[in-house]
């Protein structure tokens, strides 16, 4: 189940929105630091092998929009590739997080405030 399914059946259970949020961005950003630390450790040849459309894709939309396109990590299909392609490119790691945990935050924040 999608956490953003989670976050929707906890707030119209009465969960409160600020912890919910708060717990969920968390949790969405360490997975986003997991993506980041194999990016960073990945064997080059091994990382190219793998869905290079994909991956070449990520690089390229992030070589154009640089650390910002780190915003949208919240977008399914785009976002772990993302963040992967940060860790091969050694996005400096308070930019990443700080970039990061503000998209998903604003994600969350706002699925919260349709929910509610």
């Amino acid at each position: 189940m999608g956490s953003e399914a989670v976050l929707a059946s906890l707030l119209l259970k009465g969960g409160s929105p600020v912890a919910l949020v708060a717990v969920a961005t968390v949790g969405n950003v360490l997975g986003s630091l997991l993506n980041y630390a194999m990016g960073y450790w990945a064997n080059q040849g091994w990382l190219k092998r793998q869905k290079p459309g994909v991956m070449a894709r990520a690089e390229q939309r992030f070589r154009r929009y640089g650390r910002w396109s780190l915003l949208l990590a919240w977008v399914p299909i785009i976002g772990d590739p993302l963040t992967l392609i940060a860790g091969v490119l050694r996005v400096n790691l308070l930019w990443f997080v700080g970039l990061v945990t503000l998209g998903k935050a604003l994600r969350y924040i706002v699925l919260s405030l349709l929910i509610l």
